[in-house]
C-alpha cells in the first residue's frame, strides 16, 4: 500500500511537471509560429530557467513572468550603459547615444510596468500599446549607433534579448486577449 502510493505521488508529480513544461513550450510555439521574429529556442530557454514561469499553469501567469523580467532587464541595461559612460574615452557620439538609450531604457521600465498593470486589469488593448512602446528602446537605441558611419552599437546583444523580451510579451497578450 506505501509503495502504491508513493508511486501515485511520484506519477502526479511528474504529470503536473510535463504539464506545465507544454504550457511553456506550447506558449512558445504559438508565440513563434504568430510572429517570425519570435525566436522559439530563445523563448523555451528563457522561460525553462525562470522559477515564476515553471509554476505556470497557463499562458496569462507566462504574461506576467516575462513583462516582469523585460522590467528587471531594462534596469540592467541601464546599469550597463552608466557603466560604459564611465569611461573617459568614449567619443562624444557614442555618449550622447548612450545617453539618449539610458533615458529609452527607463521609459521602457516605466511602459512596461504600466503594461503590466493594464494586462492585470485586463485592459488588453493599453496593455498592448504600453509594451509596443517599451520594445521602440530597443530599436531606436540601435538605430541611432547607426546613423554614423563606423559607429559600432555596444549595446547590441542586450537590444537583442529586450527586443525578444517585449516581443514575447505582446505574443501572449494577444494569445490571452484572444481566449
Amino acid at each position: 500500500m506505501k509503495n502504491s502510493l508513493v508511486s501515485a505521488i511520484v506519477f502526479f508529480y511528474l504529470l503536473i511537471v510535463s504539464v506545465r513544461s507544454d504550457v511553456l513550450s506550447d506558449s512558445c510555439r504559438k508565440a513563434a509560429k504568430g510572429n517570425p521574429i519570435i525566436k522559439f529556442d530563445f523563448c523555451v530557454s528563457f522561460l525553462k530557467e525562470n522559477p515564476k514561469a515553471k509554476s505556470a499553469t497557463g499562458v496569462a501567469d507566462l504574461v506576467e513572468v516575462v513583462i516582469e523580467t523585460a522590467i528587471s532587464n531594462a534596469k540592467s541595461i541601464g546599469s550597463i550603459i552608466s557603466k560604459i559612460l564611465s569611461n573617459n574615452s568614449l567619443g562624444q557620439y557614442v555618449r550622447s547615444c548612450l545617453e539618449d538609450c539610458s533615458e529609452l531604457y527607463t521609459d521602457a521600465g516605466s511602459d512596461l510596468s504600466r503594461g503590466e498593470q493594464a494586462f492585470e486589469g485586463k485592459d488588453y488593448g493599453m496593455a498592448n500599446t504600453v509594451v509596443s512602446a517599451a520594445m521602440e528602446a530597443a530599436v531606436t537605441c540601435e538605430d541611432q549607433f547607426k546613423e554614423k558611419k563606423g559607429v559600432v552599437s555596444p549595446l547590441t546583444k542586450e537590444n537583442k534579448v529586450f527586443f525578444q523580451l517585449t516581443a514575447i510579451s505582446l505574443a501572449f497578450i494577444n494569445m490571452v486577449q484572444k481566449l
